[in-house]
């Protein structure tokens, strides 16, 4: 079986795998000169991550002032419901952190999914400064991306339309969950400096094994990019490499 595409780092328990990313996260936002752009990711595992960022020990070590955040995905939702990942995102991070609220781009959630992602596109493309994405000119510094036990990540879903989107920077997704969702698309991730995996639990481990094998029916395995691939895994995800 071939390994994980790009670096990989395996942590011994989330905590540990959380303590792991933030000391990366530290050291490379100070590394990077100039503004950052950052794509943050929803669901449960990055929450022990942002508690750290906005924490005592690592607080003073993140450039506030130098970022930008936007989200890979979204529930339409109301930003208030428990299932909203600007909500925790915010709960987690934002709340402790000193970043400037108009460098925080949460997606839209009013109205109709297809405008509330065209709205976030030209967001996007202005914050970007151009309308066409050029791989040698990165979208975000960094991207934050899941792994779903069915190998999705952001809200690309497997068997979804959104899977062959590769004009748009942000699409509807409007089934294959409980609720609609806005994603980013293909394009727009893979235009990344950095693209970091979290992922924990040996519920993902199978997915973990079948993006090792290259499985593109996993929709997490699909992606391709000029940017740096690091995996964080806690060792229960880390079983699916062997």
């Amino acid at each position: 079986m071939a390994g994980l595409p790009g670096r990989t780092e395996i942590a011994p328990d989330p905590d540990a795998l959380a303590s792991r990313a933030a000391e990366w996260f530290a050291d490379t936002l100070n590394a990077v000169p100039g503004n950052l752009r950052i794509a943050l990711s929803g669901g449960s595992t990055p929450k022990g991550l942002y508690a750290l960022l906005g924490g005592a020990t690592y607080r003073s070590r993140i450039p506030w002032q130098r970022l930008e955040l936007f989200w890979g995905d979204e529930r339409f939702v109301s930003r208030e419901s428990a299932d909203s990942n600007y909500r925790m995102v915010k709960d987690s991070l934002l709340a402790h952190a000193p970043i400037p609220a108009d460098r925080i781009h949460p997606i839209p959630v009013f109205g109709a999914p297809d405008e509330a992602a065209r709205q976030y596109e030209q967001t996007l493309k202005r914050c970007y400064g151009a309308e066409v994405l050029d791989p040698q000119l990165p979208l975000f510094d960094v991207i934050l991306l899941g792994l779903g036990s069915d190998g999705h990540t952001c809200s690309l879903l497997p068997n979804q339309p959104v899977l062959e989107e590769r004009s748009r920077w942000v699409a509807p997704v409007m089934s294959g969950r409980s609720e609609p969702r806005i994603t980013l698309t293909y394009p727009a991730i893979e235009t990344s400096r950095f693209l970091v995996f979290l992922v924990e639990g040996a519920e993902k481990a199978h997915a973990v094994a079948a993006v090792c094998r290259g499985d593109k029916a996993l929709p997490a395995a699909r992606i391709q990019t000029v940017g740096e691939v690091i995996w964080f895994l806690d060792q229960a995800a880390a079983h699916g490499m062997n």
